[in-house]
C-alpha cells in the first residue's frame, strides 16, 4: 500500500528529484524507475525507461541533428515532458534531464497501473490482462491519456501530468541494464533501464537492418 508522505516529505522528495533530473543522464534514467506519473486520473509506477543524449554521440536521438519545433524542449530545462506522436498513430512521452541547452531526455517505456484502475481499463477495453496496459511508451501515454497537449508541461507541478518519486527507495540490485529497443542507430548501448523481473516491462527486440533489394 502507498504511504501518504507529509508535506515536508513530499517537498524534499521533489526537491531531490528535481536535482536528478538536472543531473547526468544516466543517472537520471535509473533514477526515474519506481517514480510515479498521474494523468488523466490513472497513476502508474514507472518500471522501463530508456536514455537519450544530445547531439554528441547518440544517432538514435531526436536531437542528433539539433534543435527543432518537435524537438526544442529537450533542450531544457529539465523536468518538462516531451511528447511525440509515433507512425502516425502512437503518442510517446519523455522527460527532460541534465543542462539546460544540452538535450537530453528519458522515454517512459512502461509502467504499472497503481491508481485509476477502473479508467485504466475504460481506455483500453481489449487488454485482456492489468500488466499489459502500460507494457510500452504508446500503451503507457494510451492509458494515462496523454497525448499533444502534455507536450513541455512541468512535471513536478500541480499540473494536469505530475511525476513524483517512488513510495519507497528502488534497491539497486533490481535495477537491470541493457541496449535500448527499437532504434537504428547506437542501438547497443546499454541506456534502457527496468526493474528486474517485473511483469509490466516491454519484450525486447533488437534492431535487425532491412536488406534492400
Amino acid at each position: 500500500m502507498d504511504l501518504v508522505p507529509d508535506d515536508r516529505t513530499a517537498d524534499a522528495g521533489l526537491a531531490g528529484l528535481a536535482d536528478l533530473l538536472a543531473g547526468p543522464l544516466l543517472p537520471a534514467a535509473r533514477g526515474l524507475l519506481g517514480c510515479r506519473l498521474t494523468a488523466g486520473g490513472v497513476t502508474v509506477r514507472i518500471t522501463e525507461v530508456e536514455a537519450y543524449a544530445g547531439t554528441a554521440g547518440d544517432p538514435a536521438s531526436h536531437a542528433h541533428r539539433g534543435r527543432t519545433p518537435r524537438n526544442a524542449v529537450m533542450f531544457g530545462p529539465a523536468g518538462h515532458a516531451y511528447v511525440y506522436f509515433t507512425y502516425g498513430m502512437h503518442w510517446c512521452m519523455n522527460v527532460v534531464t541534465g543542462d539546460e541547452g544540452e538535450a537530453a531526455a528519458v522515454l517512459l517505456r512502461a509502467g504499472a497501473v497503481v491508481d485509476g484502475l477502473t479508467t485504466a481499463r475504460e481506455r483500453r477495453p481489449a487488454v485482456r490482462r492489468d500488466v499489459d496496459l502500460a507494457r510500452g511508451p504508446a500503451r503507457l501515454c494510451a492509458t494515462l491519456g496523454i497525448d499533444r497537449s502534455a507536450y513541455g508541461a512541468y512535471l513536478l507541478g500541480d499540473g494536469a501530468v505530475r511525476l513524483r518519486p517512488p513510495v519507497e527507495p528502488v534497491p539497486q540490485e533490481t535495477v537491470v541494464a541493457g541496449p535500448r529497443v527499437g532504434v537504428t542507430g547506437a542501438h547497443d548501448l546499454p541506456w534502457r533501464f527496468w526493474l528486474d523481473g517485473d511483469p509490466t516491462v516491454s519484450a525486447y527486440r533488437r534492431h535487425v537492418p532491412r536488406v534492400r533489394r
